[in-house]
């Protein structure tokens, strides 16, 4: 079940995620079950993450942040360019508190 947010959690998200670094880089071969398994272990331990994604032309880029977030689970925070923010609440242990709204 995909994550979704409020416009008001999408801001707050945004601001968590300035600082931080891509994690992880979608290669040549495109979205593959393991890459699919470490977003989902990243996810898992830090909630926010960043996906540099390096397709090169904008729809197959859309299409594998799209296609990550929906096998992920993920709400897409935010996209600029070549990297994508992901949420998704931790199953163990929730580290970020989301803003009501």
């Amino acid at each position: 079940m995909p994550t979704v947010l409020t416009a008001a959690q999408t801001r707050f998200l945004r601001g968590q995620a300035h600082d931080l670094k891509a994690m992880l880089q979608v290669g040549g071969k495109g979205v593959t079950d393991a890459l699919i398994a470490e977003i989902d272990l990243a996810l898992e331990h830090h909630e926010l993450i960043k996906v540099k994604v390096a397709a090169e032309d904008r729809e197959a880029r859309d299409a594998m942040i799209g296609q990550i977030a929906e096998r992920t689970g993920a709400a897409l925070v935010q996209r600029i360019g070549h990297t994508a923010v992901l949420y998704r609440p931790s199953k163990e242990k929730r580290q970020i508190v989301l803003p009501r709204g």
